[in-house]
């Protein structure tokens, strides 16, 4: 037996991180203490879209990356490959705590954040398998219509005419045929990704651009004021500027444990399916799909002809925990398995299998609106909070974050986002019996909607708790 090679240890963290093509040997380590202007915690998306922007916008500045393990190791190369404008924060919400002006600027916000994505990839020539073939929210029964219709009814408040169209079941079984779906929302401001190739493809344009990336390199601690810098464990990075974009496991770092928690989000993917069946499903325009299920779920159609099944059940760890060990949970994986099966009965009918299970910690903050601040007196800017919704967010995110800190006034900049304060989460065993306590809730609330066909009231105490 060959020993494997580190850059091949890598691949098993996502068939992401395994088909992105590039190499995974770890760029060089941080060997000593630097100054540089701009400083960056993380080479996920947001790390990696902050540090493109700023130096598009200022090319002299001396940038660099820290990444505790590679280029998109955590939420960015494993992610759902969701580019569609969807916030963490529901317009419903927004309008209720901002306004409606601002819930329609955010949308439209992100809408454009769509458009800016393929252009970059134009631009850098990043191939990452775009594909832009919309949104397609369904109801898998009767008793997932009134969510849909509440989703539709907020849009039409808001004035947001122009972003979905209402589909019967008729026609959601013209595009794809998925078992018990009763209506559809379907919008064409969305596109499919291969996340490990835009992470990795994009830290490769950060590099072109003058950007220093060390990878393997963990921050242990961080200071603002007159001297900012990241500490690790071999030497120290002063910038005038400080850039927390580590995303869930900024969770790990002492002054901000409680800033956010990491939630894991597990997906189950299959092998590739022939032509002559996917005629029978359908789904030849790659749609990204989704019930109404409260413990969510999301589906692509990748390039190489698989079906990706994401959702929720795993467990939150007690103390904020991540490891290794919880990115892949049996019975989360399995009930996944069975779901995709049920979605599409002609999968287990023709025998195909599953070949990969993966997953990985998202950050999810305690009123689950996201962060993307910059204050000039400590020197430290973060961008954080997406609860899974980062894969277009984030490079909001690295706009917004590249405005800031460069003083450059502009509409995103007077997003609600960029006055956010964190609030903390409960100390433990509080969180943990909370979280629990929701996590558990939803199971119990879908099981029953599924079994008696009713939708869930809204009014329940777990629903109010995570109201969003």
């Amino acid at each position: 037996m060959r020993t494997p090679t580190v850059g091949s240890v890598y691949q098993q963290y996502s068939f992401w991180l395994e088909t992105c093509g590039d190499d995974l040997t770890p760029r060089p380590a941080l060997d000593g203490s630097l100054d540089v202007d701009v400083a960056i915690l993380g080479a996920g998306f947001t790390g990696l879209w902050t540090a493109y922007y700023l130096l598009r916008r200022a090319p002299r500045l001396r940038v660099a990356v820290l990444e505790q393990r590679i280029a998109g190791f955590g939420a960015s190369g494993r992610n759902g490959g969701w580019l569609y404008p969807g916030f963490p924060l529901s317009l419903g919400a927004l309008a209720q705590r901002y306004g409606s002006e601002t819930a329609r600027a955010v949308h439209y916000a992100m809408r454009e954040t769509v458009d800016e994505v393929e252009r970059v990839l134009q631009e850098e020539g990043i191939d990452a398998h775009f594909h832009r073939g919309g949104v397609l929210r369904l109801a898998r029964g009767k008793h997932q219509v009134p969510a849909l219709e509440e989703t539709a009814r907020t849009l039409e408040r808001l004035g947001i005419t122009d972003y979905a169209e209402w589909l019967s079941g008729e026609a959601v079984a013209e595009r794809v045929r998925v078992t018990k779906a009763e209506a559809g929302l379907f919008s064409a401001h969305g596109a499919v990704v291969h996340p490990g190739r835009l992470v990795r493809g994009l830290a490769r344009a950060v590099e072109r651009r003058g950007a220093t990336i060390f990878e393997e390199t963990p921050v242990v601690a961080f200071h603002g004021g007159s001297r900012p810098f990241f500490r690790t464990p071999r030497g120290e990075i002063r910038a005038r500027v400080l850039v927390l974009a580590g995303e869930a496991y900024l969770s790990q770092l002492g002054p901000l444990h409680r800033a956010l928690i990491p939630i894991y989000s597990l997906i189950v993917l299959t092998e590739p399916i022939s032509e002559e069946l996917w005629r029978e499903i359908g789904w030849q325009n790659r749609e990204l799909l989704s019930s109404q299920r409260l413990t969510v779920d999301y589906l692509q159609r990748t390039a190489d002809g698989r079906i990706m099944f994401g959702g929720r059940g795993a467990p939150y760890r007690f103390g904020s925990r991540i490891a290794d060990s919880f990115d892949r949970h049996d019975p989360t994986h399995e009930m996944l398995r069975q779901l995709c099966y049920e979605w599409f009965p002609v999968l287990r009918l023709h025998g195909i299998r599953f070949t990969h299970a993966w997953g990985g910690p998202l950050g999810v903050p305690r009123d689950w609106m996201p962060t993307m601040r910059y204050d000039p007196r400590s020197g430290i800017a973060i961008a954080c909070g997406y609860t899974g919704q980062g894969v277009a967010t984030a490079n909001l995110a690295g706009r917004i974050l590249a405005d800031l800190i460069t003083g450059h006034e502009s509409p995103l900049t007077r997003l609600p986002m960029t006055q956010h304060q964190l609030r903390a989460w409960e100390p433990e065993p509080l969180r943990w019996l909370g979280v629990r306590f929701v996590q558990v809730g939803y199971e119990r609330l879908d099981r029953r909607a599924e079994a008696t066909g009713r939708a869930p009231t809204g009014k329940s105490l777990v629903e109010r708790i995570a109201s969003h």
